[in-house]
């Protein structure tokens, strides 16, 4: 490795309880392999999850006022890193979970846990929001009588043509397909997996074809394979993320892909690790690697950064992002870093 090689900026989305005040900015410097105290990058409540533009130019927070919720818009200078606020829209079914942006900036999708709600945006010309275009309300319930007493849409995002938008639902157990015709959400296709199971978040193989979600209420990630044309998905495989004999209270949290596809990473809240599974070129199902400690408390989420060959995982509880090296050859991270002070960080995004 050279010298030359330029430094990372990431963001973290936290609860702001605690000492947390907003959204905060880090470093990776992938030279020393070491994260850069955090600072903070902007002052909101509760930016607990984030997203940034494919162009990187801008990124956008979901945030609590007064009793209703929303979405915030920054820019980003491509130098620092630094934001800087353009303009926010409020909405009464705010408290969103999470967010998700099209590459062409004009569409903006939520999803809102309390009440099993979805939103779209529309976006103005200099890429604030302008208004909610369609709101879609989930119903039902699932076996889990604490958890899933109601629909609790948990992600909303793009398939990778971005013809459609994928939600995610813990309350009921289901994934759904909408597609988007003049600004209004209209579904597609409904997938029902293991009733109890409380799916939470998805992420698509680069080849479009396979999809992975994370589980919360049990401790597996399930495996789809996914129809472009229809939208629909069907159930390939389900592996565990903890170990056999681990009965504790863990909760599946975040999954994400590396970007060649050969390695699927999961968060378990409760075992505190991250679950590496490798792919099959063929079918896409998954086999376990290793299992991995957070060095922390409560993995909310982490992220690949862009080179390749970092990880970085947030510990809600325990206010600490851990720095992990990334083999790219077999999956397996190496900790390098542990004591990199966050308070209650949630969401991780690198530019």
């Amino acid at each position: 490795m050279g010298n030359h090689s330029q430094n990372y900026t990431g963001y973290i989305g936290t609860y702001t309880k605690g000492d947390s005040q907003g959204v905060y900015r880090f470093t990776l410097d992938p030279n020393e392999g070491k994260i850069s105290a955090p600072v903070l990058a902007a002052e909101l409540k509760d930016p607990t999850y984030v997203t940034i533009s494919g162009d990187k130019k801008h990124l956008y927070a979901i945030l609590k006022e007064a009793g209703s919720g929303g979405v915030s818009s920054y820019s980003i200078d491509d130098e620092t890193g630094e934001l800087t606020y353009l303009g926010k829209h409020l909405t009464p079914n705010g408290s969103y979970c999470h967010i998700s942006i099209n590459s062409d900036k004009n569409v903006l999708a939520t999803a809102n846990y309390g009440d099993g709600i979805i939103e779209l945006y529309s976006l103005n010309a200099d890429s604030t929001p302008s208004g909610v275009t369609s709101t879609v309300r989930h119903t039902g319930k699932g076996p889990n009588k604490e958890r899933q007493e109601k629909a609790h849409a948990h992600y909303a995002g793009f398939t990778p043509d971005e013809k459609f938008i994928v939600v995610v639902d813990l309350g009921i157990d289901q994934i759904n397909t909408y597609g988007i015709h003049n600004g209004v959400l209209e579904k597609v296709n409904s997938l029902t997996v293991t009733p109890g199971s409380g799916p939470r978040h998805l992420t698509f193989h680069p080849n479009g074809k396979i999809a992975y979600v994370v589980a919360e209420l049990a401790p597996e990630v399930i495996v789809l394979a996914y129809d472009g044309h229809s939208g629909s998905f069907s159930e390939i495989q389900t592996i565990r993320t903890t170990p056999e004999n681990f009965q504790e209270n863990n909760q599946g949290s975040a999954i994400h892909i590396s970007a060649d596809g050969k390695f699927v990473y999961s968060a378990n809240r409760g075992h505190d690790s991250i679950a590496v599974f490798q792919t099959d070129e063929e079918t896409g199902k998954l086999s376990l690697v290793e299992l991995v400690s957070t060095e922390g408390n409560w993995p909310r989420d982490f992220s690949i950064d862009p080179s390749g060959k970092f990880l970085v995982a947030s510990n809600e509880e325990s206010g600490n992002l851990t720095l992990f090296s990334r083999n790219q050859e077999t999956g397996k991270l190496t900790l390098l870093q542990k004591d990199i002070k966050v308070p209650f960080p949630v969401c991780v995004k690198f530019l």
